[in-house]
């Protein structure tokens, strides 16, 4: 995905080069970096950005916009620039202040930090000028618009099938497919648009989304590419994983590393690739939701969206941008995200069963064995579950484990495999770094 970065001062154009140079992975097609109303900005984009990027910088504006709901655009003007984030934040952004209180921005703290060590991520929704933070969106419970499952079904499936072809622009597209309902969902409405759906999947030897992903894949009858991956292949890839994701997070780093080797692989065949995350957050996926009484649990899979930004949605976004992916996030489009808290609670746990009315709106058009599937972790499904964890408990004792668990900026780190991380991101950030822009996954109901 696109890159930007930029400083609010004039004749920077080294400086930018090089905070761009960091992150030359997002764009690997092309570079511009330019002067507009006093500010110095600069962009970098992938071949399937092009016509948009190239509007942007004819209006004067460092920006990038790869479908609805995913977007990060900067507006500079002769009194003040202004930054904004898309709805749901599918697109990073993060800004700081240089040495001489100029506004900074980039698309990955790692391109900042030559400038400050003390860095803010613009929240989703909001723009930032020199009033300060503003929002523009917000994610709330809707008044519900119907009460008959099978007219909601019905529109669900319509709403999708419209956000999936918003995504298309030509053939070079491909989509990551675990054999979970929300991928599979995507790849069925996908491949009536595309002459031959591309699908890609990877996990240890065994694992379940390989059999469920060349199941899914054999039914709609896509070029399917698999990837068996070794512990050695985890243990390999883990430096460049935290290096490109900037998380240390447990969870994350865990689910991160197979979704990192499919979307290398991936980027053997495409440009473009889909990928299903959001579905859970919005049609309660998850098995803790079960607990939840109906009365709360709008507000729950509220909370758990909103936070996607700096999880789930910034795995996707580093582990395509680090091949020079430009990934569509269907569920994050705002019309779906919309529709999705107009649907009575009571249709999305449906006699104990999770995402319900997704699963309707999707009969006949997936094999029963995945319509009905139950929901697995991104790293379970691979075959990941507990590989990593037990490898870096042999890594580190008790004894380091009290020592090194609490942190100069009074962080506790939560577990021995945390910490395993954390010392790889140390390396490649170092210590100083303020960590308040980072994530960090809740240690209980969200990986149950």
């Amino acid at each position: 995905m696109a890159g930007i970065a930029g400083i609010a001062t004039r004749g920077a154009n080294v400086e930018v080069e090089a905070m761009l140079d960091r992150i030359r992975y997002r764009g690997i097609s092309g570079i511009s970096v330019f002067e507009a109303n006093g500010n110095t900005v600069g962009l970098i984009w992938n071949e399937s950005e092009i016509k948009g990027i190239r509007k942007n910088i004819s209006e004067g504006n460092v920006a990038y916009n790869n479908g609805p709901g995913h977007f990060a655009v900067v507006k500079p003007g002769k009194k003040d620039i202004i930054l904004y984030r898309d709805e749901l934040g599918v697109a990073p952004l993060y800004y700081a202040s240089d040495k001489d209180g100029n506004l900074c921005f980039a698309s990955e703290v790692k391109a900042l930090l030559p400038v400050t060590n003390e860095i803010k991520e613009l929240p989703p929704g909001h723009f930032l000028d020199n009033e300060g933070l503003n929002s523009f969106f917000r994610l709330k419970g809707l008044q519900t618009v119907e009460d008959d499952p099978g007219i909601i079904a019905t529109d669900l499936l319509a709403h999708l099938d419209r956000a999936v072809s918003e995504c298309i622009k030509s053939d070079d597209i491909g989509s990551w497919l675990s054999g979970g309902l929300d991928s599979s969902a995507i790849c069925a409405l996908a491949t009536k648009k595309i002459r031959r759906l591309k699908t890609f999947a990877s996990g240890f030897k065994g694992a379940p989304d390989l059999r469920y992903a060349k199941e899914m894949a054999q039914f709609i009858k896509s070029e399917h590419h698999e990837m068996i991956v070794t512990i050695n292949d985890l243990i390999e890839k883990l430096p460049d994983v935290i290096y490109h994701l900037e998380s240390f997070d447990a969870l994350l780093v865990r689910s991160s590393i197979t979704n990192y080797l499919v979307a290398k692989l991936a980027s053997d065949y495409v440009s473009e690739v889909f990928s299903g995350e959001g579905g859970d957050e919005l049609f309660a996926g998850y098995r803790y939701l079960k607990s939840i009484p109906q009365s709360g649990l709008e507000n729950e899979l509220l909370r758990i969206t909103v936070s996607l930004h700096n999880t789930a949605f910034q795995r996707v976004d580093r582990c395509a941008s680090a091949h020079g992916l430009v990934a569509h996030l269907v569920f994050a489009n705002p019309d779906i995200v919309r529709y999705a808290f107009t649907i009575p609670a009571k249709y999305k746990i449906y006699n104990n069963t999770e995402k319900w009315i997704l699963r309707q709106a999707m009969k006949g058009l997936l094999p029963e064995n995945i319509l009905y599937r139950p929901k697995v972790k991104f790293w379970e499904g691979a075959g990941v579950e507990g590989i990593l964890k037990e490898y870096a408990e042999r890594q580190i004792t008790d004894n380091v484990f009290r020592k090194e668990r609490k942190l100069s900026n009074g962080l506790i780190i939560n577990s021995k495999e945390e910490l395993f991380y954390y010392r790889i991101f140390k390396d490649h950030f170092g210590p100083d770094i303020d960590l308040s822009w980072m994530g960090r996954t809740r240690g209980s109901p969200v990986d149950m």
